[in-house]
């Protein structure tokens, strides 16, 4: 599950981790009374106008603005909020902005020269531990960084019984050039973020800029946070952050039926019981000539109502011109998948697009039998080969 930058930041300072203050704004006529609030609590008459959107990149889609007054904090937030931001991690349609993080300068005269760095927490899978990446190189062009200059990205591994030692904050602090009071804020600064990741089960935190001050204190001035879905159950006060307008309109219809679906871009829509089966079944799609539309698992347990929403999902795909079922009957048993189809279809109604069905597995020869007799324009394999060719057929 992905924060916005404003949770990911509330989080953070449950530990103590600090972050440039802010006020989330969601209409335009409150990013003045926002902006004052800010000016009120720092002293600072410089402000960041940001939209809140999960994607990265947003500085380059004119998604981050630097107002000077409180007249362009107004229009900032007036352009933003309402655009479709187009970034490098959206796609081409870009992403609605529905509200705008006003938040206080950072760039302020003091006794040293500013700096931006790079911090993030996550796993290496090679080495199943956590580990923090960093770079006193930070901002936009942080993925340019790690591809023309390797040698300015530094990592740390986190033990996952000792945890992160004092002698790493040292280091990190050291590699980032700081030295002084920001040296020591920095070795404060790692613990504090170390210990936000591991008690709310994130999957990803990135600090990207993790700023150093004129006066010397270390802030995160954007964050990205990632919280691992299968440990939800044990914060429920992090599923209340949930914003489903950042996520895929069909992704979260499957969440209601208990469904496993990814959209994709292709024209075979595909039903299947099984992750394991899911990912052969795209791969045997791709070497039929087509492309998969989607990921959908059913689960072990495919009931005639889960199907029927499988399918009603799919069809909300305007791209699909096909839909592959492929299902192995193990724990479920194939003639009563059969029945499910049959009873989905009939409750559709107006599919005007081939089905393929392939069951294989406990009672198959049952479930062809159902589909044949159906009386339905459903075609059934028991082969997965079998099965490809009536795709590749149906593709044209």
């Amino acid at each position: 599950m992905n924060l916005h930058e404003y949770q990911g930041k509330q989080l953070l300072m449950r530990y103590n981790v600090p972050v440039a203050m802010g006020i989330l704004v969601e209409n335009p006529d409150d990013a003045i009374g926002a902006a004052e609030k800010i000016t009120e609590a720092t002293g600072i008459n410089l402000w960041a106008v940001k939209a809140q959107v999960h994607a990265g990149g947003r500085g380059k889609g004119g998604g981050v603005k630097i107002a000077r007054s409180l007249e362009e904090v107004k229009a900032h937030a007036d352009s933003i909020i309402g655009m479709r931001l187009v970034t490098p991690q959206t796609s081409a349609k870009g992403k609605l902005v529905r509200k705008v993080l006003v938040e206080q300068g950072i760039y302020y005269p003091g006794e040293s020269e500013p700096a931006e760095f790079y911090m993030s927490i996550l796993l290496n899978r090679g080495t199943s531990r956590n580990m923090i990446v960093y770079s006193p190189r930070g901002g936009m062009n942080i993925e340019e960084v790690a591809e023309e200059t390797p040698d300015q990205i530094f990592t740390e591994e986190i033990d996952p019984v000792a945890g992160i030692q004092p002698f790493q904050c040292r280091r990190i602090a050291f590699n980032l050039g700081l030295s002084g009071e920001a040296f020591k804020n920095m070795v404060k600064f790692v613990p504090g973020m170390v210990k936000a990741y591991l008690e709310n089960d994130a999957s990803l935190i990135e600090i990207n800029p993790l700023f150093k001050t004129s006066d010397n204190k270390i802030i995160v001035v954007d964050t990205k946070m990632t919280i691992d879905d299968n440990a939800l159950f044990r914060h429920p006060d992090i599923v209340a952050m949930r914003d489903i307008f950042e996520e895929d309109p069909m992704e979260v219809e499957a969440g209601k039926h208990d469904l496993n679906y990814v959209k994709l871009d292709g024209n075979v829509g595909c039903m299947v019981n099984g992750a394991g089966l899911a990912m052969a079944t795209m791969d045997i799609i791709k070497l039929s000539g087509g492309e998969p539309a989607n990921f959908l698992d059913v689960g072990g347990s495919a009931s005639a109502k889960r199907v029927e929403e499988a399918f009603r999902i799919i069809l909300n795909d305007q791209h699909v011109k096909v839909i592959l079922i492929n299902i192995f009957g193990g724990i479920v048993r194939c003639d009563r998948v059969a029945n499910g189809i049959v009873d989905a279809y009939k409750n559709i109604g107006n599919i005007d697009i081939p089905i393929i069905v392939r069951l294989q597995g406990t009672n198959a020869e049952e479930a062809k039998q159902i589909i044949d007799q159906s009386g339905l324009k459903v075609e059934s394999a028991i082969l997965l080969k079998d099965a490809a060719e009536m795709v590749t057929k149906a593709l044209g």
